[in-house]
């Protein structure tokens, strides 16, 4: 069977995250969007890990049922414990966990290592990532480093390789997030990262479908368990990702290196040589794109297992580029919520149903023509990508023949490929 996951999002206990982000809310908001299994985040705080109890439990899987309380269930997604934490050089690792009784575990073995584990669902813990995967060894957890490019808390932020961060443990590690700023492309052009699986996943702090699995994974198992999961991120048993799917790494917020003030960009080697400082007097940030370039040490082709990479927008995002309007205005929504009675979930539309749907359905669906087209030509790659950097998301603009003639005449401007397209416009991830 294939299901797709988003495997790290946070809980309303984390900082700076929707009041909205609770479990009932989670699951309904995932199976609209088309997720099967989202993880829990936030599972070594007390009260969340409380409310994870009193769902239904098997397998290492959690979710809700109805009246008939263990027969039934009453929504598609279901959840698995995950858990992002911060070590001592202030790089986060995701943790994936099998068991109630592990996140206990590594709750009671944490908590003396750090002051917040009671109070913020993502702690920080005064220990490197080699001690962190070592408790995660213990507990029978899966462990990796989150968003693993950003020039904030990440691994490369701060170490030049795995080994740096994890020591003798770095052979436990079975994974890699990619985070917003990278894709496949990216990182498959660093050795040591090719033989492990990439993972795709939102970070979400609130529950809209702008946010939630705006990345995810899709994955061939058995069936919805812990260890059909392991297997398929550690890819045994034939068990396996299938796809990888995400915004285009230049939408991202540190994509090049940019200014943290002002937000202007930067050449790799004209920020080293302004010392990293811009005109206006603010910090240069490394970019995603430079970061990757100073670490790349082999061709971009692909191993023979990594899975394609998709390069997603949200829904909300192609109706508001096809109509011109904001993603959270009226006209927009009214559009997403008919789709999606339609073809049942996001992920079906963006991705998985047939296009002559779509043409036939059109006055069942009530649909402006101009966002079938633009949901057509998203799913051909139709777009163009002002990059981010600095902190600013970067700007998604649709091809037409038009914009394509005048930006053949723009100077300046570097625009990489993605997908998705409608007539014109841009917007940027900050319009959500």
């Amino acid at each position: 069977m294939i299901i797709n996951a988003d495997l790290h999002i946070h809980s309303h206990y984390s900082a700076a995250t929707s009041p909205r982000m609770d479990l009932p809310t989670l699951a309904k908001e995932g199976t609209r969007k088309g997720i099967h299994l989202l993880g829990t985040g936030d599972c070594l705080h007390p009260k969340w890990l409380k409310g994870i109890k009193e769902l239904v439990e098997r397998s290492g899987i959690f979710y809700f049922t109805g009246k008939d309380k263990g027969k039934s269930k009453n929504t598609s997604t279901d959840f698995v414990l995950t858990v992002e934490v911060e070590d001592m050089r202030r790089v986060h690792h995701l943790l994936i966990l099998p068991a109630i009784a592990k996140a206990e575990e590594l709750y009671e073995s944490f908590s003396r290592y750090s002051r917040d584990i009671d109070s913020d669902g993502r702690p920080s813990l005064r220990l490197s990532g080699e001690e962190i995967a070592e408790h995660a060894r213990d507990a029978e957890a899966l462990i990796g480093p989150c968003h693993a490019f950003t020039p904030w808390t990440a691994l490369y932020a701060y170490h030049n390789s795995l080994q740096e961060c994890y020591g003798d443990m770095v052979g436990y590690v079975s994974f890699v997030e990619l985070g917003l700023s990278a894709d496949s492309s990216y990182a498959d052009r660093i050795e040591e990262l090719r033989e492990l699986t990439f993972l795709t996943n939102s970070d979400a702090h609130s529950p809209y479908p702008i946010r939630l699995a705006r990345e995810f994974n899709r994955f061939q198992v058995a069936d919805t368990s812990f260890d059909e999961l392991k297997a398929a991120i550690e890819r045994k048993r034939g068990r396996k990702p299938v796809l990888n799917v995400g915004v285009p790494p230049a939408e991202g917020k540190y994509n090049e290196s940019a200014c943290i003030r002002c937000y202007k960009h930067y050449p790799l080697t004209e920020a080293i040589i302004r010392k990293w400082r811009c005109d206006c007097g603010g910090l240069i940030k490394k970019g995603v794109r430079d970061r990757v370039s100073e670490l790349a040490n082999c061709s971009s082709t692909h191993p023979e297992h990594r899975p394609p990479y998709l390069h997603l927008i949200p829904l909300a995002m192609i109706i508001g580029l096809a109509l011109h309007k904001s993603t959270t205005s009226k006209a927009v929504n009214t559009v997403w919520e008919s789709l999606l009675a339609g073809f049942g979930t996001e992920v079906n539309v963006l991705v998985d149903a047939p296009m002559d749907d779509f043409h036939t359905n059109t006055a069942n669906f009530n649909l402006d023509a101009r966002v079938i087209e633009a949901i057509k030509a998203f799913r051909e790659g139709e777009i163009r990508v002002i990059p981010g950097g600095g902190g600013k998301y970067g700007s998604i603009e649709l091809k037409t023949k038009e914009s394509e003639e005048g930006r053949e005449k723009d100077e300046g401007i570097v625009v990489e490929e993605g997908t998705g397209r409608g007539q014109r416009g841009q917007l940027s991830l900050l319009d959500f």
